[in-house]
This record gives C-alpha cells, structure tokens and sequence, in this order.
C-alpha cells in the first residue's frame, strides 16, 4: 500500500477581483515507484522535486480555484502526466489557463496507484466541479476545499453555494467512516467524524 506525503506552497488565491494570499497544501500518494499529485499549487519546482523522478499516474486537480491549478499543465507536461479536473470546473479553469486543456473526471471515477485505489467522489458546493478522492484501503480521503479541520470550505465567493456544500458533505463525505482521515487543501488534517459531530451548527450558520 502507498503513503501519503505533504508539500506546502505559498502564493495568491484570486476570484471576483480580490486576492488572498494561501498556503497550500500538496499531496503526493504512492510509492517509490509510481505517484499521484493532489493540486498544482503556486510553483512547480518544488513539486516535480518532491517527485523526485517517479511516474506520475495524474496530476489530479480537486477544483479550479486558481491556487490549485496554478501550474497543472506545466506540471502535466514536465511530468508526462495528465491532469484531470471535474469539467463543471471549466469556467474557474479558464481563468487561469485559457488555452490549455485537462482530462475530465466524473463521479465514481478511479484511479489506482502503488496498488492503491482512489476513487472520485463529486462534491459540489465549494465550486461546482469540486471533487474529493477516497483511499478506502489508506483509510484517507483527499477533500480539497470542500471540508477543512473546523468546517466546510468556504462559499461566500461566485460559482460556490453554502446549501450545496452541505449536501455534498452530509450525503458523501459524511457517509465515510468516522475515523477517515481528511487531507485538506489548507491547513491541518481532521477525520471525517471528528467534523461531522458539527453539521447541525453548521447548518443553523447558514453560510
């Protein structure tokens, strides 16, 4: 089975006008041999060192934020990799790389990995195309933006709706076993029922 290692990157988060300045996380799931990569951060090199020669299976983009896809068709072609992203994401995707291309992922998609499979669960809410990958046999699932260690991820900004957001986290996520650990995209890892507990305070904030 493989393992799960993480890199974090610097830079700006962009939409509607405003800019955040973020640090990401990447996660690199594999093995010596053979790897995925979680989001295209900010800059490459540090990612195609973390590499560090492996085949790479995918380039695998939770969402289309900016932040996230910074450098995914740099790294797709430095990697010989394709990079897959939920096509409901094209217009956040255009934003950053208006004539580049990527390979679109469907709910109940999968990947395999170092013997490990990943399989795509489509989370919309955060941004339409929003995806989050589960490892069943690592005990992981990689959730993007959709749930941090303290919430969902955030909807006040275009293309993102709090109801939904919920939807997808209390009828997917929210359906994983308690003890699944959450690679988020920001921040620290949760487990699934370490946040889930919450969902009724989340659902009287309203946002």
């Amino acid at each position: 089975m493989g393992n799960i290692a993480r890199l974090v990157t610097s830079g700006t988060f962009e939409l509607d006008g405003g800019s955040w300045e973020v640090d990401n996380n990447i996660w690199l799931v594999g093995d010596d041999n053979e790897v995925v990569v979680f989001d295209a951060a900010h800059t490459a090199e540090p990612i195609i060192e973390a590499v560090g020669g492996r085949h790479v299976v995918a380039v695998v983009c939770t969402h289309g934020h900016n932040d996230h896809v910074t450098v995914a068709p740099q790294l797709g072609q430095a990697l010989d990799a394709p990079v897959f992203l939920h096509p409901a994401d094209d217009v956040l995707w255009r934003m950053t790389h208006p004539d580049s291309d990527f390979r679109a992922v469907a709910d109940g998609d999968t990947l395999r990995v170092a013997g490990t499979e990943l399989r795509a669960l489509h989370t919309p809410g955060h941004s339409p195309g929003s995806v989050c990958w589960h490892a069943p046999e690592m005990g992981a699932v990689f959730s993007g933006d959709t749930l941090f260690q303290g919430g969902p991820g955030a909807t006040g900004r275009s293309y993102s709706d709090f109801p939904t957001i919920l939807e997808s986290i209390s009828g997917r996520l929210g359906k994983l076993p308690g003890e699944t650990v959450v690679y988020t995209g920001h921040g620290d890892t949760t487990t699934v029922g370490d946040e889930i507990v919450h969902y009724d305070e989340w659902v009287a904030r309203g946002s």
